[in-house]
This record gives structure tokens, sequence and C-alpha cells, in this order.
């Protein structure tokens, strides 16, 4: 049953534990805060800035804990999992880390197209084969990946990138075909350009910046809320008939 907060926000996630990847800033955090605002006890999974993202989350009042690990050590990734798969029960899974390199495709450098499919898709892998099957065993689920306007596009000196998160769009819809019948809802965020520390570059690139906002309808970058919220829709009560869908998040890029 959906409850409120003092504040009146929906704590429709009340008494769901929701593991969230890379929330150490960006989008990631913000998934982490808002899922956590909306009732669920949730922990960040990533290096030292997801412990320092999760302290300053818990000093707002939020249940929020962090686990680190390295995601682009994949093995080591697939034993947390399988580790939290037994010892925890983990409702709702948000792929959210990942890594991008630009090189052009005639000399991108072997070791980083390795680096780039073990954080975007190997270790993704690694966290939803064990945490989905326990969530297939227990009747419900909820996974949500972050994949990326390259999931339709592909780009230029990002071939690496974009294979990822054309992959992980494959993925979900295979996952959801197997696992819509059992309880367990497997979908994507394809956010478009979002104001972020991956972003920043570009943003102050005075030219290329307002080149990208003119192509925008709505006339401005997102924000890692916008995904955030696209996240909570995914998870919550409302979305259980949504699945194996990529619900991109883009201000209208994609339209135009």
């Amino acid at each position: 049953m959906e409850h409120e907060d003092r504040s009146g926000r929906s704590r429709a996630l009340e008494g769901r534990h929701a593991l969230v990847t890379g929330g150490g800033s960006g989008i990631g955090l913000a998934c982490a805060r808002r899922l956590a605002e909306d009732g669920a006890r949730t922990t960040i999974l990533g290096r030292a800035s997801a412990v320092a993202a999760a302290a300053d989350l818990r000093a707002e009042g939020l249940d929020v804990d962090a686990v680190e690990c390295d995601l682009s050590d994949v093995a080591a990734t697939r034993e947390l999992a399988e580790r939290l798969a037994s010892e925890e029960k983990i409702d709702i899974l948000v792929n959210n880390a990942g890594i991008i390199y630009r090189e052009p495709a005639e000399t991108h450098d072997p070791r980083e197209w390795e680096r780039v499919l073990d954080v975007n898709l190997r270790a993704v892998w690694a966290l939803t084969q064990p945490l989905g099957a326990a969530m297939v065993e227990r009747g419900f689920g909820r996974i949500v990946t972050i994949a990326s306007l390259l999931s339709f596009q592909g780009g230029i000196n990002v071939v690496s990138y974009a294979t990822t998160k054309h992959a992980v769009v494959g993925m979900t819809k295979t996952l959801a075909n197997e696992w819509a019948s059992r309880g367990v809802t497997v979908n994507c965020i394809a956010p478009g350009y979002i104001a972020t520390n991956n972003t920043t570059a570009l943003r102050e690139d005075e030219a290329r910046e307002a080149e990208i906002r003119s192509r925008i309808p709505a006339g401005r970058w997102g924000t890692p809320d916008d995904v955030a919220r696209a996240a909570a829709f995914l998870v919550g009560p409302d979305a259980g008939y949504v699945n194996g869908h990529t619900l991109v998040v883009d201000g209208g890029w994609l339209a135009r």
C-alpha cells in the first residue's frame, strides 16, 4: 500500500530494497536519492565516491548505505552479486554505472574497448543474472539499465560505448521476454544530453553547447533528476505492465 511522508511525498517503494550502481554522482546519485525518498532502502554500489555519497544521503535522513566495488573487475562484481542475491532481498536493480572512451574506430585502443565492455556490459550482466534470478524465484523484481541515445544512433569516435549501449537494450528485451510472466520487469532509460560531469567539456565549449541545445526541442540540457524521475516510475507500482521498453528522456532530441 502506498504511503506519504510528512512532506506529502509518495512512499511508493516502502519496504523495497534498491541497488543502484555508480551512484557517487550525477544520474546514479539522483536515482539513489529519489528511490530512497520514495521509501526504498537503497544501497549504492561503486567506488569510494559511492561511500561518500551514501554518507551524505544518510545525513539528509535517508536510508542509504554503500558497498564498495570496482565494476571493471567483472569476476569480483559477479561474486558480490551472488553474495547479495543469497544474503539480501534486492527488489530493485538500477544498472547506472558506465564509462565512455573516445577515439576513431581505426585506432580504437583494444584495451579501452575491453574496459568499456567490462563496465558497461559484462558487469551489467554479472549483476543482473544472479540478482534477477533471485527476483524470478521470489516472483517480483524491477530492473532498469541506463542506456543512451547511442542505443539508437552510432555516434562518432565512440564505437565501444555505442556497442555496449545497443547491447544492453537487446539484453533488456530478451530478459523481459523470459521474466515478465514471473513478476519481473526489465526496462531501459535512454538519457539525452544531461548536465553531469561526463558532459562538462561539451557544456564549456560555447559553440558546441549552443549547437546541441539548439537541437533539443525542450531548449535545455536535461538534469540528473529528469532521469531519476523516470527511474522511479519504472520501478514503481504504476509501471507494472511496462516491460522490455527503452524510455527516452531527451527533451525531444530524437524527434527532431
